[in-house]
């Protein structure tokens, strides 16, 4: 969308001016391509928790659609409910947000730690307490989810809260992604030398700290 705004005509390959509709359409057809692949990575209660957010951010739904989509998703909404990802009632569900979940967490409590969670509460410890708080949130969670996925996750709600133009939400996990580099590094110091088959694959390269994810 970006080129939009720099240049006067933006061309179809046949020469056609494209619309910013058209424009849209591609983005939202690569962004499903993108969110399928990683949903097939990640755990139940993940899958759900993005195709809810999708649709309704950290607003209220109501409780039909999240249990039809449960079924679709292997879960079921008192177990999202206990693992801290919903709260529900009023014949409403709703995703917890980052200023709603506790600011203690621990990876180690509970048994349905997901890339979700973790997500999120990287995300509000950045905000709220800083780098050095969150890599040690980072250290703990690396034995309960792959982070890569998590980086991921990260990216991807950027990139669809950004498109819904939810830029409060955009911005809070654009921060976590310009920042994961340092934290990352801080946890490994944090967390001591890791044995070989405990490191992560990263591919590509981070955004520099402060920059937008684009």
């Amino acid at each position: 969308m970006a080129v939009f705004s720099r240049h006067a005509r933006v061309n179809e390959p046949d020469g056609s001016r494209m619309r910013v509709r058209a424009a849209l359409s591609l983005i939202n057809q690569v962004l499903d391509e993108s969110l399928s692949q990683l949903e097939g990575d990640v755990r139940a209660d993940t899958r759900w928790a993005v195709a809810w957010f999708r649709q309704y951010g950290f607003e209220p739904g109501p409780f039909g659609a999240a249990e039809t989509l449960s079924k679709g998703t292997d879960t079921d909404i008192g177990a999202l409910g206990r693992a801290g990802v919903v709260k529900s009632g009023g014949g409403k569900v709703k995703l917890l947000s980052v200023r709603e979940i506790p600011e203690d967490h621990d990876p180690a409590d509970g048994d349905r730690v997901s890339e979700w969670t973790v997500c999120l509460h990287l995300a509000k410890r950045l905000r709220e307490q800083g780098a050095d708080a969150t890599a040690a949130l980072m250290a703990a969670a690396r034995d309960f989810v792959d982070l890569d996925d998590v980086k991921e996750l990260a990216y991807h709600l950027y990139l669809i809260a950004e498109q819904k133009g939810w830029a409060e939400t955009a911005l809070l996990f654009n921060d976590l992604g310009t920042s994961w580099t340092d934290v990352e590094d801080a946890a490994r110091r944090a967390d001591g030398p890791a044995p070989v088959q405990g490191q992560f694959r990263f591919g590509g390269e981070q955004p520099e700290a402060g920059s937008r994810w684009r």
